[in-house]
């Protein structure tokens, strides 16, 4: 049996995990416009922001000096926020199913 060396075994984790939307609170943790809370995901500062529009938007925190925030994918799902910090998954929810047309006689 091979045992994966620790640092490329915590690399494959985090891909594997970071890969997907995940749970950050619900949308009542940012009741008014302004609001906003920040989280550590995956070792990553991510704010997440309710602005003046009432939209709530997430934001990687670089540490870079003087770098902007990187925008992150959010989404309102039953009342909760998800985030999603891989850029290739575009997809919450299943796909819509293709219905079959009728065929005529």
């Amino acid at each position: 049996m091979n045992i994966p060396e620790d640092s490329r075994f915590r690399r494959e984790m985090a891909t594997a995990y970071r890969s997907g939307w995940h749970f950050i609170d619900l949308v009542t943790a940012l009741p008014h416009g302004g609001d906003s809370l920040m989280v550590t995901l995956f070792g990553e500062p991510i704010i997440i922001t309710r602005g003046e529009d009432e939209d709530i938007r997430a934001y990687r925190c670089l540490r870079k000096p003087r770098g902007a925030p990187q925008p992150v994918r959010c989404a309102i799902r039953y009342g909760m926020i998800f985030v999603n910090l891989d850029q290739r998954d575009h997809q919450l929810v299943e796909p819509e199913t293709i219905t079959a047309t009728p065929r005529s006689a």
